[in-house]
């Protein structure tokens, strides 16, 4: 029996030319974006902020850094800055406090708790006959 191993599921599929669904998301968003920006602002400013945009976009749609693609590693960039760089031991026990601690015996431990004996066939059939006997068949004798 022969079963079809599917390869190549990292490739995004393409939708238009060369364009992953992804990437022309993005150049979509980002030409509503400069639209904006057109509307809202005069021209040199909408130049400047017009082509920053553009750029910004190409570099989140198409750059691949590792394999991945930019917006993974901006997150992980984002990630590892909020992370703290310095792991410290706040020690705020002296050394002869520790050794105290150390010294003293631990807690007793809590009592077990008591299991119920598991019935057995022999055991419940001797009960059985002590129901049904009001009691009279005592299996002790």
């Amino acid at each position: 029996m022969r079963f079809t191993v599917p390869q190549f599921i990292d490739v995004e599929d393409k939708i238009m030319g060369p364009l992953t669904t992804r990437q022309f998301i993005i150049l979509l968003v980002t030409a509503m974006i400069i639209f904006l920006t057109y509307k809202l602002a005069d021209f040199t400013l909408f130049v400047f902020l017009g082509l920053a945009e553009l750029a910004a976009a190409a570099v989140i749609a198409f750059v691949r850094i590792n394999g991945q693609p930019f917006h993974f590693f901006l997150l992980n960039v984002i990630q590892t800055l909020a992370k703290p760089k310095l792991r410290i031991w706040n020690k705020d026990l002296t050394d002869a406090e520790l050794r105290g601690i150390i010294k003293t015996p631990p807690p007793a431990p809590a009592p077990r708790k008591m299991l119920k004996e598991r019935v057995v066939t022999r055991k419940l059939s001797e009960l059985t006959l002590v129901v049904n006997t009001g009691g009279v068949y005592n299996p002790e004798d």
